[in-house]
């Protein structure tokens, strides 16, 4: 008897020609990028070294795109961003030793942030796998033990015939809800070794989907349909599963007020009549959160900063989805749904019961109105001005990428994204460094409308070095500097909690000089002059420096209250 599945599995003649007769000259680098390409893979992100010459060669015969950055840590955060714009898994070449560990911090930010990163490295020779001393070359006693605690999963090839599988099913790992960072690790011996194996072709990675309990979201259902106040918060989990349509229809359908989290930034329309924005740093938020008799949490973990320094106590039902079971009623208990975002609201959109609720749009008035009024008698008009020139300038549509600094804490609540997707920070691990070779990563993606990124002068320091990378691959990333001579935000904490700062003050570059000798241009402006220096600047072809010298203030927390 023959089955439907064994046709399927049966090789073409032109298959069956290829695999007999392999092209000359291949190693196990070349199984590798053939298995990227084969995943879909159309362009990596690394840096070279010793022990993976055996991938970077084999680079050469393949058709994937390769951007190489100087440091491996911002070869991390390029993929990082590629991998949220995209949705696909960013491939990362990285070496064995320092290569490879000097990546772990951007590891963290993405595995924080759900961001798709495929992490592949080398590793030192099989012989010396094990845990012995050998002595070779950047070895580690237990390479992958260094980012066990960080990655969705750990892959370690022994030979070359377990290259595309350990490539495949790590591409599965990073791609199933909750998406997320996978190590892949290659002895140098088989990567350099001569095969003789077919041309790996459509190996097959579909992920998983994480779909949620019936029963589950029949209860919720019913709670949000027989609710007289419910709110929602939306977290990075509506935006990374592209479900910000089925909140705004779910949203209108319950009369739901909605805040995004700082990682859930455009999951919900910044003018909608329901839209409580993002000030979750806010007193007047919280209690408005509070209040609300049955609370749906999607995609959030309700973490320090989603719950306002963990001052927020939920007095009524908290509904919460989330892909990641770790996160699952972890601050707060809860009605918990395991699943993705959006096949969670989608059964909610299903199953609730419409209702009307006419005074939901003035409450999300009254609130904003009240925390608009805090903010304004503190006296910080030079911050608003600032982030309101940053909004005009940058073309609706085009994403940004910001360090951290006090400009993105003040984007964190205040900054409209104009669109899902399109707002990126650090924010989940909360490392310096990662908004200029993020923002390159994205314009690799995207190479056809501008992206910003936003630094510090601090954090500027970490990613200096990429302005070679944007000039040599032209990418179109106009990158604003806000030089407050030190760690503004640090300086700032210290002097209200001891009087003084210390260790905060900063010698740096001129950057405009600086920026110039690479070849990328660049332009010194005002608070006054900054939004068309800055759309000159994003309106330009390739990329370019905006340096903004200004000391910026936070608004006052309320959770210290």
């Amino acid at each position: 008897m023959t089955h439907d599945h064994d046709l399927e599995l049966r090789p073409t003649e032109a298959q069956t020609e290829a695999a007999l007769n392999p092209p000359p000259g291949r190693n196990g680098g070349d199984l590798v990028v053939e298995t990227l390409a084969g995943l879909g893979a159309t362009t990596v992100f690394g840096l070279p070294g010793q022990h993976a010459l055996g991938m970077f060669d084999a680079l050469r015969r393949s058709s994937l795109r390769y951007v190489g950055l100087r440091v491996e840590n911002n070869a991390g955060f390029a993929a990082d961003a590629y991998g949220r714009i995209t949705g696909e898994a960013a491939p990362l070449l990285l070496s064995t030793g320092p290569g490879a560990l000097t990546s772990l911090a951007a590891l963290q930010e993405a595995a924080s942030a759900s961001a798709p990163v495929l992490a592949i490295s080398s590793q030192i020779p099989t012989a010396g796998l094990g845990g012995g001393r050998h002595g070779y070359l950047h070895e580690l006693p237990d390479q992958s033990a260094s980012f066990r605690g960080i990655v969705k999963s750990v892959h370690t090839v022994r030979s070359q015939s377990q290259i595309p599988s350990a490539v495949a099913e790590a591409w599965r790992s990073a791609l199933t809800a909750p998406h997320g960072p996978v190590w892949v690790e290659i002895p140098q011996d088989v990567l350099l070794a001569k095969t003789s194996l077919p041309v790996v072709t459509a190996p097959d990675a579909t992920p998983e989907e994480l779909v949620p309990r019936v029963e589950l979201t029949a209860v919720a259902a019913d709670l949000l349909s027989r609710a007289r106040r419910p709110a929602i918060i939306a977290g990075g989990g509506v935006v990374r599963s592209d479900a910000s349509g089925k909140l705004r229809q779910l949203a209108e359908k319950l009369d739901a007020p909605v805040v995004t989290t700082f990682g859930g930034k455009g999951a919900f329309p910044w003018e909608h009549p329901l839209s409580l924005q993002s000030w979750l740093e806010d007193r007047y938020m919280t209690d408005l959160l509070e209040d609300a008799d049955v609370l749906l949490v999607v995609g959030s973990g309700l973490g320090e900063l989603s719950s306002n320094y963990h001052t927020f106590k939920p007095r009524g039902r908290v509904v919460q989805i989330e892909a990641d079971l770790g996160k699952l009623e972890s601050n707060h208990p809860a009605l918990g749904i395991h699943a993705d975002a959006r096949l969670a609201l989608q059964a909610l959109l299903e199953t609730v019961t419409e209702r009307t609720d006419a005074t939901a749009p003035e409450r999300v008035r009254d609130v904003l109105g009240r925390i608009a009024d805090r903010i304004a008698g503190q006296e910080l008009t030079l911050e608003q001005d600032v982030l309101a020139s940053v909004r005009r300038a940058l073309p609706a549509g085009s994403p940004s990428f910001w360090d951290m600094t006090i400009l993105a804490y003040w984007a964190w609540s205040a900054f409209d994204p104009r669109g899902a997707n399109t707002m990126h920070s650090a924010q989940g691990a909360g490392g310096l460094g990662y908004g200029f070779p993020a923002a390159l990563g994205a314009a690799a993606a995207d190479p056809g409308r501008p992206v910003l990124a936003v630094s510090g002068d601090g954090g500027a320091l970490y990613s200096i070095a990429e302005l070679a990378t944007a000039r040599q691959y032209d990418l179109p990333v106009t990158w604003l500097i806000v030089d407050d001579g030190g760690y503004g935000i640090l300086r700032e904490y210290m002097t209200d909690a001891f009087g003084e700062p210390t260790a905060t003050e900063l010698t740096r570059p001129d950057y405009v000089a600086l920026a110039e000798s690479f070849g990328v241009p660049g332009v010194r402006t005002s608070p006054e002059t900054l939004e068309a220096d800055l759309a000159k600047a994003l309106a330009a072809p390739g990329p370019s420096v905006v340096v903004l010298p200004a000391v910026l203030r936070m608004f006052a927390p309320t959770h210290l209250d």
